[in-house]
């Protein structure tokens, strides 16, 4: 009894929101079928009462009757896969305009008429066309990076995105873009050496610091490079990149579409974009930052990490030896491959 109490004391000591994981929500079934009341199950996993309410009755087992559907038992598994689909939809309502080519050149051809995104989707609607997007769907298509160019077609400048928190989201256009699918056979299937993914791994939000780290990280060989930044503007982000890409053979870059990558021109090196909300695209940098985790964990203020200590994680994971490579490290694959520039 003693040991269950101070695990819900310590439980109830963690602070902030966070999403429920599938290990949450196999305790919640677990708990949930051994009677435990909701509000203490909230207390041993960490989080307020309501979440463990909404959870059970937005993600449990629906039953089919002969008066229709009602609430089943709750169960992690379909828990798990009916929270993964909504937040994968709602990130980003315009998705599906670009999967849907019928409804996608519809809204096409009246823009080019000059019908706002309302009048597009209001007269969907009356005509009962056998798709639909809403208003603000069509919006979201537009000023991300696959609608963009369809923007100077807008005669209207009044939509205003609805405010998260206290701060606006600005949304921001690469220029001259180049998205994935247009990156060469040989880079996407890794046939050749000498090519990148970049992103950042930033400080957590609760810390109010906009240090961050910039990584690059060869494709093949899987060697990897950080720098420590102060924030996110694009113009310390290109120094950090030419800063690493010094003495390294490096082909092509590929990048996200995060706000400091608008500059990217500058590199004056081929340079290519995962499609919104894709991060997989990139799995190689993902999972390099998952192996950066573990000496800088999330949650953490990337400021008070000195670049001494950055140098060092960079050291033990470019020394560790990597099945894919038979076993080599990365910087032994590196050198065999010739992908360091020798300086005179």
């Amino acid at each position: 009894m003693k040991k269950h109490n101070k695990m819900v004391q310590q439980a109830h000591h963690k602070t902030g929101y966070h999403h429920l994981t599938q290990s949450d929500r196999d305790r919640i079934q677990s708990m949930k079928d051994s009677r435990v009341k909701q509000n203490e199950i909230a207390k041993i996993i960490g989080v307020n009462p309501g979440t463990v309410s909404r959870e059970i009755k937005r993600n449990r087992r629906k039953k089919r009757t002969k008066k229709g559907k009602r609430d089943g038992p709750y169960s992690a598994p379909v828990a798990q896969q009916k929270a993964y689909v909504r937040r994968k939809y709602s990130k980003y309502q315009g998705k599906k305009i670009n999967e849907n080519k019928p409804l996608r050149q519809w809204i096409i051809r009246r823009l080019n008429r000059h019908w706002s995104p309302d009048e597009i989707s209001g007269r969907m609607k009356l005509e009962k066309q056998p798709f639909y997007a809403s208003k603000t769907a069509i919006y979201e298509w537009l000023y991300n990076v696959w609608g963009q160019r369809y923007c100077p077609k807008l005669y209207s400048k009044q939509y205003k995105p609805k405010k998260q928190g206290s701060k606006k989201t600005k949304r921001t256009l690469i220029p001259n873009r180049k998205g994935i699918e247009l990156r060469p056979k040989e880079i996407s299937e890794k046939a050749e050496y000498g090519h990148y993914e970049g992103d950042t791994v930033v400080s957590a939000k609760k810390t109010a610091s906009k240090k961050a780290l910039t990584v690059i990280y060869e494709r093949k060989a899987r060697y990897l490079k950080m720098s420590k930044i102060d924030s996110l503007k694009p113009a310390l982000f290109n120094k950090a990149i030419i800063q690493m890409k010094k003495g390294l053979n490096v082909g092509s870059f590929t990048f996200d579409n995060g706000i400091e990558t608008i500059k990217y021109e500058e590199l004056n090196i081929e340079t290519y974009f995962c499609d919104p909300y894709s991060s997989w695209q990139k799995g190689g940098i993902e999972n390099a930052n998952k192996m950066i985790r573990v000496f800088i964990p999330k949650g953490s203020d990337i400021g008070n990490y000195s670049v001494k200590y950055v140098r060092m994680v960079e050291r033990i994971l470019n020394d560790k030896p990597r099945k894919i490579l038979g076993y080599k490290k990365p910087i032994e694959v590196m050198r065999e491959n010739n992908l360091f520039i020798k300086s005179n």
